[in-house]
């Protein structure tokens, strides 16, 4: 079995290549520049003496703590009062907290989502006013543009990986050699790794981490800005799992008593699951004893392929201190406190100033960003949040359902909302 991943993790935002997100070493905005003065064309934004609200949705204690004690430190050197709040379900309080006309000030905010909040007028486009504007990866920038408009700052980025629990893996008699690079290889290894207590492979009863199988066939929701759900390729990753869901190799993390797959490997229900980099930090925060692997998602009949997240900090249009919220944005975007929130619990850096030092702490994580050559994004059309929503709730029946009907109704609904 490989080195497991150090538990000490500094950043993750590194060389990608040709094809993922262009890399060069730009330099980035730094805490000090941010908290003195406000950045060029800050004076288009509100400005008060009231405090911020931040509102997240975290991944574990360990991000909620990494997030919580950065704002405190702005808030410290500003003097502007900030609060972070855990969301324990994002897009329902995001929701309610725009309908109150009470929503926080900053928020963590999906590209599936920013373009109907953009077309309402709940968010205020600030990107360009950012001083590290030019440092963040244009596909990512891309992420949050609508209408030709750079609305807010991508936080970090992650791709899927294969986690492997090394000692579940070893006690199974597998070797480096049997790392799976197949859908073949991939059930053969689930199979072996299948115990009274334990499933071979777990993940999450949703697009976010089925999705990938669909991309290995050559599908997804959308390829190229056409809806293509219920594609060939797409049906034929939907119908490898269901298969394998069927005859017990592969489980929902849900079905296994856990909240997600980081705690169903944690926990040793499962021997391998389907992650992204966040996973690292939740494991060292809750399950420290755990050794384990990241390995490329094997590849499908299509060739590899996974799945490549963003999110970015929302600002709303409401907020009475933009200014402040700004130059929040701008510390926590920083080169030094996305190394330190990479070391914390996990993601990449959304900037390329930083990949110099994830390429050299991060040695273990090659995986996650030899994947971002090829993963897919998430559609962020207005309507794609509901879309996703209906498909993960057909989803979490897959082991009994009909794969064709649950993705002709993804692709009915991707069509409705077509750009």
């Amino acid at each position: 079995m490989t080195r497991p991943i150090s538990r000490r993790l500094a950043g993750a935002g590194a060389f990608l290549v040709a094809g993922a997100l262009t890399l060069t070493a730009c330099g980035g905005s730094g805490f000090e520049d941010t908290a003195d003065a406000p950045s060029a064309g800050a004076e288009e934004l509100t400005s008060s003496d009231d405090a911020l609200s931040v509102l997240i949705g975290s991944s574990g204690d360990a991000e909620t703590d990494a997030v919580t004690e950065a704002v405190a430190a702005w808030s410290e050197e500003s003097g502007v009062e900030a609060e972070v709040q855990v969301a324990s379900d994002l897009p329902q309080q995001l929701s309610q907290g725009f309908a109150a006309g009470t929503p926080a000030d900053l928020f963590y905010l999906a590209p599936e989502a920013i373009a109907g909040y953009a077309d309402n007028g709940s968010l205020q486009p600030y990107g360009d006013l950012l001083a590290n504007k030019d440092d963040f990866y244009p596909s990512l920038v891309e992420n949050f543009t609508v209408d030709d408009t750079f609305y807010c700052a991508p936080k970090d980025f992650s791709t899927l990986g294969l986690v492997i629990n090394t000692q579940l893996w070893e006690d199974a008699g597998l070797t480096d050699a049997d790392i799976p690079t197949t859908w073949d290889e991939l059930a053969d290894v689930a199979k072996t790794l299948t115990t009274d207590d334990q499933v071979g492979l777990s993940f999450g009863a949703e697009y976010q981490r089925v999705g990938t199988f669909m991309a290995q066939a050559g599908g997804g929701l959308v390829v190229d800005g056409e809806p293509v759900a219920n594609s060939e390729g797409s049906v034929e990753g939907l119908t490898y799992v269901q298969s394998h869901l069927e005859d017990g190799t592969f489980a929902y993390a849900a079905d296994l008593g856990a909240g997600w797959g980081g705690e169903a490997l944690g926990k040793e229900l499962a021997a391998m699951v389907i992650e992204g980099n966040w996973v690292t930090g939740a494991l060292t925060n809750d399950f420290p004893d755990v050794e384990y692997t990241v390995a490329e998602l094997p590849a499908g009949p299509a060739g590899p392929g996974t799945l490549q997240f963003t999110n970015c900090w929302g600002m709303a249009a409401d907020s009475p201190n933009q200014e402040a919220a700004l130059s929040l944005v701008e510390h926590l975007t920083s080169t030094e406190q996305q190394l330190a929130f990479s070391e914390a619990f996990g993601p990449m850096p959304s900037i390329e100033s930083a990949a110099a030092d994830w390429t050299s702490a991060n040695p273990d994580l090659t995986a996650f960003l030899d994947g971002a050559a090829y993963a897919q994004f998430p559609p962020n059309w207005a309507g794609a949040t509901d879309v996703i929503t209906d498909l993960n709730a057909q989803l979490e029946s897959l082991k009994t359902g009909d794969a064709q009907a649950i993705l002709d109704t993804a692709q009915s609904n991707l069509e409705a909302i077509a750009e």
